[in-house]
């Protein structure tokens, strides 16, 4: 992460939140647990436009929270995966996938996503 921008955070929980705080930036975490995936398979779970996912990977990739591989192939061929520091966040993810099953409870609303699945691959 930028020291700059991390100097003008307030406390832990704020710098955090500027590092995960993107639209999509805790849903390609998320996708990204124990796995590696390319450009194209990031693009088909997570809705975004082409030109905000390649944004939020680049920033998510700047602050240290994922690698990314270019081969140099034709058509070109670039993956991407989590770093250590990435897999830190796993904890806190499925503490607020926790949070998110209450509210959802609370409201009696059934989610969209396969809760049981996604809750297998946090923990």
């Amino acid at each position: 992460m930028n020291k700059d921008v991390l100097k003008t955070c307030a406390c832990p929980l704020d710098a955090t939140l500027a590092v995960i705080g993107g639209k999509y930036k805790i849903d390609i975490i998320y996708y990204l647990f124990g796995r590696t995936l390319r450009y194209s398979e990031i693009a088909k779970l997570v809705t975004a436009t082409p030109k905000m996912l390649a944004e939020q990977l680049k920033q998510l990739e700047r602050d240290g929270i994922i690698n990314r591989v270019l081969y140099p192939v034709v058509p070109p061929k670039t993956e991407y995966s989590l770093t250590p520091l990435g897999e830190e966040l796993r904890a806190a993810l499925l503490e607020m996938y926790k949070f998110g099953q209450k509210l959802y409870a609370l409201n009696e609303v059934k989610p969209k996503c396969g809760a049981s699945e996604d809750l297998a691959r946090l923990q």
